[in-house]
């Protein structure tokens, strides 16, 4: 018997799909002291991995979230391999470096991450879960988003929500329902992932097998684990290749696969695709459902995590009355371009991976072997300088004529000390805009009204002194301790950086523009209109609070 029984919940955002992206937009919304409403069509976690790589940008986007070191494995990997039949090693990235005080390249397991996640709304004030919920339809009339679900008993479950997000995967009913389209294309080839544990002699890195006869990707994952891909050939079915022959004998030059355990076989095609909006009114996409990238540049989950932390706390600061909705455009200038240069990387690097034939296999892999002989082929590929920078071409940032790190770039994290041990300095900037004066206290550049509106719009002043500093030094409660010279070395004593809450650098000049510097981004952010003088305490049901 269908159940009839209504259920109408009024919240701040609402948040379709609660996979990695949707579940870490939840979290991060909490820290901010936004009330969540989070549904997915799923009942539970999908039990096997799926994505399997973040970088360092993605694992500080968690350290954001609110995710400790440790938290969830990983396996950081020291490089990347790119093997040819023909010219054996032709390539390599040279992974093994932090950044950021991350790893730049590690493997994890999907669904341990996804359990931590959502243990963490279990425990957030504000936020109601509701699994095995499908999105129905839902109104965007202006003032707020009137949506309409159901749950597998028959219920039903209506929502008003001043905001929604779509993280529903790239068949989005959010996306559909905008009516925007899902530009791009799809590789012809299908792949076939084989999971597997307890592997004999296993790799500790990332290889690629660029063999046009059938192309191997090949990779280590924490938990004993290691994950292969092979290309289907034609004329070979999705049916055949995942019988338990058709992988043993796929596996046959690395292990016996009656010696190990096959966690997952599953026959995929990879795609390439942008919406060709990110927004549209009240309701915004983040994830596969703007942006599908394949899998060739282990970014498709890291870009959807960039996509939380640049929409997330333009959401907060809207909800809270301390920016103009307008602010919320930019997430579609700064994302979109960005995401778009992440899967022209990834095809970039499938043409490698899977070459047509073996004469552009001889082509293309004999050309980067060819450039890597020379530095500035070695700095592209080993250096990883083939990699876009998450800097954006244009958005709610102000660059000037003086430069050192480039506004519209990330702001570097380092390891700093405020008396105690070292710590990150994320975790010291909090869910704040910071105004960071290096080896200066930059609130005494600031005029005390300035400052007052600073505060009150969300904005904290921190002086990043150099290791050891004794003098002119600021009020105690505003200095940091440089640790290591991630910042020293790139910025002179008396420069000041305006930081948005997350990480991308807003502004910087010397500290005779600091007080110009504020009184633009307080105009960007908030127009004529002052933020409210409550503004700035923290919200009571923030984790920052």
């Amino acid at each position: 018997m269908e159940h009839t029984q209504a259920e109408v919940l009024d919240t701040d955002v609402l948040v379709v799909g609660l996979g990695p992206v949707g579940a870490s937009l939840a979290n991060l919304l909490a820290r901010y002291g936004v009330r969540v409403v989070a549904i997915d069509a799923a009942g539970e976690i999908f039990p096997k991995p799926r994505a399997i790589a973040l970088d360092n940008e993605a694992l500080r986007i968690l350290q954001l979230v609110g995710l400790a070191d440790g938290e969830f494995a990983t396996v950081g990997i020291p490089q990347v391999l790119y093997r040819s039949p023909v010219f054996g090693l032709f390539a390599r990235m040279d992974t093994g470096a932090v950044l950021d005080g991350h790893p730049s390249l590690v493997t994890f397991y999907q669904p341990e991450l996804e359990a931590v996640l959502r243990r963490r709304l279990q425990q957030a004030p504000g936020i109601v879960v509701r699994l095995g919920t499908v999105l129905e339809a839902f109104n965007d009339d202006g003032t707020g988003v009137t949506a309409t679900a159901r749950a597998a008993d028959g219920s039903r479950l209506t929502v008003r929500a001043r905001f929604l997000v779509g993280a529903d995967g790239a068949s989005s009913l959010v996306r559909r329902t905008l009516g925007l389209d899902f530009r791009g294309a799809s590789f012809a080839q299908d792949w076939l992932i084989v999971d597997a544990r307890d592997v004999p002699r296993p790799i500790d890195h990332v290889e690629f097998l660029c063999d046009p006869r059938r192309p191997s990707p090949h990779m280590v994952a924490p938990g004993g684990r290691q994950r292969w891909e092979f290309m289907l050939r034609p004329g070979e079915t999705r049916e055949a290749m995942e019988r338990p022959d058709s992988v043993r004998r796929l596996l046959a030059p690395w292990c016996d696969a009656r010696q190990v355990q096959i966690e997952r076989t599953a026959v995929y095609r990879f795609h390439a695709r942008e919406a060709a909006a990110f927004s549209r009114g009240r309701c915004f996409l983040v994830g596969d459902a703007a942006h599908v990238t394949p899998p060739f540049a282990g970014q498709g989950l890291v870009a959807g995590l960039r996509d939380v932390a640049n929409l997330g706390w333009k959401l907060a600061w809207v909800l809270g009355g301390r920016a103009q909705a307008s602010i919320l455009d930019s997430y579609d200038r700064e994302r979109r371009p960005h995401a778009r240069k992440i899967i022209n990387l990834a095809r970039f690097l499938g043409a490698l991976v899977m070459p047509s034939n073996r004469a552009v296999a001889f082509l293309l892999h004999g050309t980067i072997r060819l450039a890597r002989m020379l530095p500035r082929g070695r700095a592209l590929f080993d250096g990883m300088k083939i990699k876009p920078q998450n800097t954006f071409d244009e958005g709610l940032f102000r660059r000037g004529r003086a430069r050192r790190l480039g506004a519209g770039a990330q702001f570097p994290q380092a390891w700093v000390r405020r008396g105690g041990p070292p710590v990150l300095s994320d975790d010291v900037l909090g869910p704040h805009w910071a105004l960071v004066g290096v080896s200066i206290d930059p609130a005494e550049a600031l005029p005390a009204p300035l400052l007052q509106r600073w505060e009150a719009m969300g904005g904290r002043a921190w002086q990043w002194c150099h290791r050891a500093q004794a003098q002119h030094l600021g009020a105690e409660s505003r200095r940091l301790e440089a640790i290591d010279d991630s910042l020293h070395a790139r910025v002179p004593s008396g420069w000041v950086v305006l930081v948005r809450p997350d990480r991308c650098i807003f502004a910087e000049g010397p500290r005779e523009q600091a007080a110009d510097l504020v009184e633009q981004a307080l105009r960007d952010i908030q127009g004529d209109a002052p933020a409210p003088a409550c503004a700035a305490a923290a919200d009571p049901r923030s984790a920052w609070a």
